[in-house]
């Protein structure tokens, strides 16, 4: 899915000032109570803080089990200086990632607190979504999914090109389209991701999973080509217990929180809508970092969505995103590095002709 993570993982930079910062100017625009994908009427129990204390000790096993490695690997180093310099190494990282593990669990805990405790089990089955992605019933206007759709994005080093195939996935019997991101940095691949979304009858558009691919090039290799680093972010509805998320609602309103994505420990985004007739001016906090002239191009009517965006898995890490009619993402932010990914393509939309560039 595009982001400006990595433009899949920039890291967890943000901070508790920075993000405590963010997380005020939401709650200043959204006073609606939240809404959640699924879940357990009545149940009664804190299903979601739960989860997040087992999913905080998994974390620490698995900083214990990545010592265990590291001090095995070190053993096996013949000069004594290295792994004696090895092994503190090992034992470093090992106090860095209880920490993290400590920051990871009051992450988690503010999340329960907006998207609430029910237990996570949300209704996707086949006869509450398309099948057919020529005739929508009810098409997402802030999430196109149309087939040959086309988007460029551009911000720092890299690039992003996105595109709606012709292909999809059958999942759970769920019929869900491929959206093709590919990632570009200095004209070299960084990233090549296959997302899959669902069109709900209702409006809705969920993300059904995604196969995601990490590259990096190395110095001497002949010929220069990408070469795979990893898989990290995959996931996909019904393997592993994963479970799709809405990736945007039908209706949205301000103060709806939904999960995005539900693959434990792998893939944790979650959403929140901020505001749903943003146009520049309107709300001066979240006017930060926006080009005033892409703003007033897209939003000419004030009818612009603005989501804030966090994974459980970066503690910190915030970001904006900016939805307009019939058009869909046309920026990402993130205030507290300055960052920003902004459109500067489609091929479906006048709006797009001439956009400015970063």
């Amino acid at each position: 899915m595009t982001t400006i993570r990595g433009t899949r993982a920039l890291g967890s930079r943000g901070g508790r000032r920075t993000t405590a910062c963010v997380l005020a100017v939401a709650a200043s625009l959204c006073a609606a109570a939240p809404v959640h994908a699924g879940g357990d009427e009545g149940g009664g129990g804190a299903h979601c803080s739960r989860t997040a204390e087992l999913m905080v000790q998994a974390c620490r096993f698995e900083a214990l089990d990545d010592l265990r490695v590291g001090q095995a690997q070190c053993l096996n180093l013949a000069d004594a200086a290295q792994r004696q310099d090895c092994d503190m190494e090992a034992r470093d990282a090992h106090r860095e990632a209880r920490a993290s593990c400590a920051e990871q669990r009051e992450w988690r805990l503010q999340a329960c607190a907006l998207l609430g405790e029910d237990r996570y089990d949300p209704p996707f089955t086949p006869e509450r979504f398309d099948d057919d992605f020529a005739q929508l019933s009810n098409p997402n206007p802030y999430f196109p999914l149309v087939p040959g759709h086309r988007w460029q994005y551009a911000g720092g080093p890299e690039r992003t090109e996105v595109e709606v195939l012709a292909d999809t996935k059958l999942v759970e019997g769920v019929r869900c389209i491929v959206v093709r991101d590919l990632v570009y940095e200095e004209g070299a691949l960084k990233e090549a991701t296959d997302d899959w979304f669902a069109a709900g009858r209702d409006g809705s558009s969920w993300y059904c999973g995604e196969e995601a691919k990490d590259y990096e090039r190395f110095d001497g290799d002949q010929p220069p080509a990408p070469e795979l680093v990893g898989i990290d972010g995959s996931f996909k509805h019904g393997r592993d217990g994963a479970k799709a998320g809405i990736i945007m609602p039908a209706m949205p309103r301000p103060g709806m929180a939904y999960r995005e994505e539900f693959s434990l420990g792998n893939a944790e985004d979650i959403g929140e809508i901020v505001v749903a007739d943003y146009a520049w001016g309107r709300y001066p906090p979240l006017d930060a970092l926006v080009p005033r002239a892409l703003a007033e191009r897209m939003c000419g009517q004030g009818d612009c969505v603005v989501t804030r965006n966090l994974s459980l898995l970066e503690p910190g890490a915030v970001e904006l995103k900016y939805h307009a009619r019939g058009i869909g993402l046309f920026l990402e932010t993130r205030p507290a590095e300055g960052e920003l990914l902004q459109l500067v393509g489609c091929n479906f939309d006048d709006r797009c002709a001439g956009l400015p560039t970063p």
